[in-house]
């Protein structure tokens, strides 16, 4: 019977333009569609939006932490609690045994953390997440494939000098490295980028990486306000952490001569030489003179 009352709602349906017009039109395909569901219920929308891995990451190598998104529930069906599992591949192949999130709060909502004695930077993991016993998502990685460091530190600018036009300047910008970044004895080797932009700009201006904490910018127009912002990441691995705060620079508008002892005209040195000077004229004119009594 009810494939027979679908049949009739979907003709129903076709002519309705005959009768009552759109409004009677979308109430009869709503019953149609109704019908559908009732003949093949595995035709319904799906009622809930599992959650998914947004990232996992790696702030300085010896610790990392995995997010996922919240579970959207929508009519009658619900999931259950979302646990996360992982397993470390060992020497010969993966272990079978799948282990429990051993931290669900240091990471915050909807994360996990794995602490320096649950994280083995050489040896491959795989997560998932589950619910009523079931899979949800699941993901494969490294830990150096997740590296992204904190942002650096303490940035701070210094003039180096301005143009002789006085329209433009060359600053020298440092900064400090992540404090939980061990690159004193190597374990961590960063690689740095900075972008700068006026404060009006939309568009950043970026810089090649560089390993070191400073660099030069030159060529900025003294009567401008600038940002400037660093990242850094793992050489040769990982991603591109997070920004620094933003440094703002201030360069005021210069004279060409508003430093008056650069300017400063040598009259003591003229006169010294003009002085010099009259007194070789005064004696070759002497000389002469007496060159001439003689003859």
């Amino acid at each position: 019977m009810d494939l027979w009352q679908l049949l009739l709602t979907l003709a129903l349906a076709g002519s309705s333009d005959a009768f009552s017009g759109s409004e009677a039109t979308a109430a009869i395909l709503s019953r149609a569609s109704w019908s559908l569901q009732s003949v093949n219920p595995g035709l319904k929308t799906n009622s809930s939006k599992e959650p998914k891995f947004t990232k996992c990451r790696s702030p300085e190598r010896e610790t990392f932490s995995c997010h996922w998104t919240d579970a959207v529930h929508r009519g009658s069906k619900s999931l259950g609690p979302i646990q996360l599992f992982y397993t470390r591949r060992n020497i010969q192949e993966w272990t079978q045994e799948w282990k429990e999130c051993p931290d669900y709060v240091s990471a915050g909502e909807n994360s996990c953390y794995f602490n320096s004695s649950f994280t083995s930077i050489w040896i491959p993991y795989c997560i998932k997440l589950t619910s009523n016993g079931g899979t949800v998502d699941e993901k494969c990685f490294s830990v150096d494939e997740i590296v992204q460091p904190d942002p650096p530190i303490a940035l701070n600018w210094t003039l180096l000098n301005v143009s002789l036009t006085g329209i433009h300047a060359d600053i020298q910008v440092r900064w400090e490295a992540p404090p939980n970044a061990d690159i004193q004895k190597g374990w961590m080797v960063l690689e740095y980028e900075l972008q700068y932009k006026e404060v009006n700009e939309t568009q950043w201006k970026m810089m090649d990486p560089i390993l070191s904490t400073s660099v030069p910018v030159y060529s900025l127009k003294v009567d401008k306000e600038y940002e400037v912002r660093v990242r850094s990441k793992q050489r040769n691995s990982g991603n591109y952490g997070e920004f620094s705060e933003v440094l703002y620079v201030t360069l005021p508008q210069m004279n060409q001569f508003t430093c008056e002892e650069d300017f400063y005209f040598p009259w003591l040195l003229i006169i010294i030489f003009g002085i010099f000077g009259l007194t070789v004229m005064l004696f070759v004119f002497l000389f002469s003179k007496q060159q001439r009594k003689e003859n």
